[in-house]
């Protein structure tokens, strides 16, 4: 039964769901002896009504039951996000309902009749100890939360308290979640603090990275594929679905997924099934999905670049990341929480950043977000190696204060000007943009005068959107 500090315990409320009236009534009155606070339920409709009118910690339940069987129970209470810890018992036992009552619909043990007392005591005991452990772990989670840190997150800040109630509030389900925020903001990590803490945090995350691989490996990557179901498939191969199953399945830079493959994305969040590529059956499976994307989705969707069924169908929770410059005040906790990490991996002893680089961090709008914060403190932690972060140990040109070249002033013909305080991005881009107008836009020429390959300048340029645009460039001059 229960402790908690010294102070007395209420005990563990069990609740005993069968059909019939003497086996349900005899084993309440023997767990009654022992202790436990015992309840009956003659069907799987009278335990939902019970349990959603008080707390239970442990469900002793049958399988075969009228209106509602265990079978039947189980699988509501996992659609609700998990029950309490549940010990099936049935006089229909074999190993492959065992298997499948505790493994599929997530049951504690399984019991055959006649039972035996002494091993049900100790399950008793043993699930209840389990409740609780796992409400700690809970508790411990959301106290952490309101400290700052939920997870691999950090922040006190307004926006990302809100980040960690709505995290909270969604881990216990089974629902949808589109994550969205700037590059480096931490989509990842909200993905993964969502994982372990809802009821599949045993189970698998799988995170796939839908902009970095080619269209033509999309599919099989998502849905896995049959030996010989194309050239160069020499063995079957399970995909992401399968391997996240009774687990969570990230699929990152979802805008970015081809339309034939949303098709086929809908159809597996609308059945749970999946078919491998050149597969004849299909395969259920149990995948909790979270989406994220660093891109505008409205613009996506008037582009025709995303189905608006899968974008409705993706969108049931919604969590947008807040860019590290408008939670400027979480700017100390996230550099402590970083430090110790990065301690850690480097084996040093950097224990503060210095006031005057504290303010230089302040003053600095950082574009790459958390990323580029963690990058530049990596840079300085190794510098430092022990003792504060000062200036020296910053970027040379970080947050620097030179002024702009005057107005009106000259362009030299060949010399591209870079302020100091520019990012690394930011030089690049210039650079590219300048050498596309010195090439008069032939971007094949720009290409080998960068030292870079024609598809990596489109992909800059891309990334560059209008900015590349007003430089003049046009997608006909590919050619020298």
């Amino acid at each position: 039964m229960a402790h908690n500090n010294g102070m007395p315990a209420s005990p563990t409320r069990v609740l005993i769901v069968d059909d019939e009236e003497s086996q349900r009534s005899g084993l309440a009155a023997m767990i009654a002896s022992w202790g436990f606070a015992a309840e009956t339920a003659a069907d799987g409709l009278e335990a939902l009504e019970k349990l959603s009118a008080a707390r239970v910690d442990v469900l002793v339940t049958d399988l075969m039951m009228p209106r509602m069987d265990g079978f039947q129970l189980l699988r509501r209470l996992a659609a609700q996000g998990g029950g309490p810890p549940a010990i099936v018992i049935t006089a229909f036992g074999s190993i492959e309902m065992a298997v499948e009552t505790i493994h599929d619909l997530g049951a504690f043990w399984f019991l055959e009749k006649p039972i035996e007392p002494r091993a049900l005591r100790l399950l008793l005991e043993r699930a209840a100890s389990q409740r609780r452990l796992a409400e700690e772990a809970e508790r411990l989670q959301r106290q952490l939360s309101y400290q700052g840190v939920l997870g691999e997150l950090t922040g006190r800040s307004p926006a990302m308290r809100q980040v960690f109630s709505l995290i909270r509030q969604v881990a216990p389900s089974k629902a949808v979640v589109l994550v969205t925020g700037e590059s480096g903001t931490g989509k990842e990590l909200v993905a993964r603090a969502i994982h372990g803490l809802s009821p599949r945090r045993e189970g698998p995350f799988v995170a796939v990275n839908c902009a970095a691989m080619p269209e033509t490996l999309m599919e099989s990557e998502l849905f896995g594929h049959e030996k010989g179901a194309f050239t160069g498939a020499y063995e079957r191969r399970a995909g992401c679905f399968e391997l996240a199953h009774n687990g969570t399945l990230l699929l990152d830079e979802i805008g970015d997924m081809p339309l034939a493959t949303q098709a086929k994305l809908l159809r597996v969040l609308e059945d749970s099934r999946v078919r491998r590529l050149g597969g004849k059956s299909e395969i259920v499976v149990d995948v909790r999905v979270i989406a994220s994307t660093n891109k505008p989705l409205a613009g996506a969707l008037k582009k025709g670049e995303l189905r608006e069924d899968l974008y409705f169908r993706l969108n049931v929770i919604h969590i947008a990341l807040p860019p590290l410059r408008e939670r400027m005040e979480d700017l100390p906790l996230l550099a402590e929480a970083l430090l110790g990490e990065l301690n850690r991996k480097h084996a040093t002893k950097v224990v503060e950043v210095a006031p005057e680089v504290m303010e230089a961090f302040q003053s600095y709008s950082w574009p790459g977000n958390v990323r580029e914060l963690r990058n530049v403190l990596e840079r300085a932690v190794i510098l430092a190696g022990e003792g504060a972060i000062r200036r020296q140990h910053l970027p040379w040109n970080f947050a620097s204060s030179a002024p702009p070249p005057a107005a009106g002033a000259a362009e030299e013909p060949g010399v591209i000007r870079v302020p100091l305080g520019a990012t690394i991005d930011e030089a690049e881009k210039a650079l590219i943009l300048r050498t596309l107008q010195y090439t008069n836009h032939n971007k094949t020429r720009a290409a080998e005068i960068l030292g870079i390959s024609l598809k990596t300048l489109h992909n800059k340029l891309k990334e560059y959107g209008g900015a590349a645009a007003e430089s003049g460039g046009s997608g006909r001059r590919d050619a020298g």
